[in-house]
């Protein structure tokens, strides 16, 4: 067979998927490439040592079914190989055989999320006579407010607020993705006080910054946000026995939209989610809550039927 009819190798497949599909196609962020470099290294060291070959030697058809279930109990994970099937024909049965692996079962965390009391202790617990504090108290209640991700709150810069008109806050989201997240009247009061210390400024000045004037860190906004649940915790002594993150002020934020009525389509935009199904979570994790709590008003002995989300179909038709 000529040269040119051949099928690329593996590691031409694996080459075109970084340099093509992922940087030019897709034009994913750097943490998204890194990841998948991470998971790819852990794969071919793991093939290596269970058929012998070194990484570039393996090929596709290496990848079949028993080594693809071993790496998946290796890692308890879920991984696909369906853009090596655009470019390898002749690969198709083994990513068939592959990709008809049934996915594991497993029952899913509930979201950890606050009350709105909770929630609002947390937003009162910095002391605002300190600038740390007033930063705190900014910096907590924009991340409520928005549900923005720590990687996003703390890359917001001056430049990227809006608070004359209708008040909102531009984020930028996983894989260079933006959406502008409009702004409470509350929230929008709370950062006109505290921007007004950053006159003269430049716009892409961070907005939350450190005590040196520069971008905070995930390490920072974690630090900060445990001491305002000690504080908290004083008259809410719940909370110390709870792991509150970051994340759990998103969780927090979504939630509070569901319960309030807000479409699960605009709390998907507000949360910058690709998939509807991801959203999909908020309203599993309420109606589980509901069934606890009708599951409290049942007589003695009645069982409550577990709830089932519907298939895959029909969450995406609810979605629309």
């Amino acid at each position: 067979m000529p040269d040119s009819l051949r099928p690329p190798s593996f590691a031409t497949l694996l080459q075109r998927f970084f340099a093509e599909h992922l940087t030019q196609h897709r034009s994913v962020s750097p943490r998204t490439i890194a990841a998948y470099r991470d998971t790819f290294r852990l794969l071919l060291l793991f093939t290596e040592r269970r058929i012998g070959k070194a990484p570039t030697a393996v090929v596709l058809a290496d990848f079949d079914a028993p080594l693809v279930l071993a790496f998946l109990d290796h890692l308890e994970a879920e991984r696909g190989k369906g853009y090596a099937a655009h470019h390898d024909l002749s690969a198709l049965p083994t990513i068939q055989r592959t990709l008809a692996i049934p996915v594991k079962r497993f029952d899913r965390p509930m979201l950890g999320f606050l009350s709105r009391d909770d929630m609002h202790a947390v937003l009162d617990a910095p002391d605002v006579q300190s600038w740390i504090g007033q930063r705190d108290r900014a910096l907590l209640t924009t991340m409520y407010n928005t549900g923005a991700r720590v990687s996003e709150i703390i890359g917001v810069q001056l430049g990227d607020l809006v608070l004359d008109g209708a008040p909102c806050v531009h984020l930028r989201g996983k894989g260079r993705k933006h959406r502008t997240v409009p702004l409470w009247r509350t929230t929008a009061a709370l950062l006109r006080a505290w921007t007004r210390q950053f006159n003269g400024a430049a716009a892409g000045s961070p907005l939350f910054p450190n005590r040196g004037g520069t971008e905070m860190t995930r390490s920072n906004v974690t630090q900060r946000l445990a001491l305002c649940i000690q504080t908290a915790a004083t008259n809410r002594p719940h909370l110390l026995g709870r792991s509150i993150s970051p994340h759990t002020i998103r969780h927090t934020t979504a939630m509070h939209l569901l319960q309030s009525g807000v479409d699960i389509t605009v709390i998907a935009l507000w949360l910058g989610h690709e998939s509807p199904a991801t959203t999909h979570l908020y309203i599993e994790a309420d109606l589980a809550m509901k069934e606890r709590a009708l599951g409290h008003l049942q007589p003695p002995g009645t069982t409550v039927p577990r709830y089932r989300p519907p298939d895959t179909l029909m969450r995406f038709l609810q979605s629309l």
